[in-house]
């Protein structure tokens, strides 16, 4: 499962591929933890490397984005 984010104040968003198996819904308590407690949303990806941005700084966030379901240009 892939998670995009969008962070405030920047362009680009964030793209984290997660471990394989990663149930949805446990990501998303995760993530209404760290957005009510004003933290830090901590995630690990695939290889194991730590993403953290900070909780008042999430513009939104897209779970669940595999990469074959990416569009990209004009389609008809």
């Amino acid at each position: 499962m892939d998670i995009r984010i969008g962070v405030t104040y920047t362009a680009k968003e964030l793209e984290v591929e997660l471990p394989e198996g990663t149930e949805a819904a446990t990501v998303k308590a995760d993530v209404e933890a760290a957005l009510s407690s004003g933290g830090v949303l901590w995630l690990t990806d695939r290889k194991g490397r730590n993403v953290g941005v900070p909780a008042d700084k999430v513009a939104y966030i897209d779970l669940g984005v595999e990469a074959g379901d990416r569009r990209i240009g004009f389609a008809g």
